[in-house]
């Protein structure tokens, strides 16, 4: 199988169209929480603040 084969395979086993759109949302969704987790975490280390 040529790479260019791959490629057009690849292309026929994404999602389209409303799923498409939907696997985006969520993905999206996703990386906010993980980006919102990874900031928590940087705030919520105690360790940093001299009160």
């Amino acid at each position: 199988m040529s790479p260019a084969a791959d490629h057009e395979s690849y292309d026929e086993d994404l999602p389209k169209g409303e799923k498409a759109t939907h696997n985006s949302e969520v993905r999206r969704r996703i990386d906010d929480l993980l980006e919102r987790k990874r900031l928590k975490e940087l705030l919520d280390d105690s360790d940093d603040w001299d009160i």
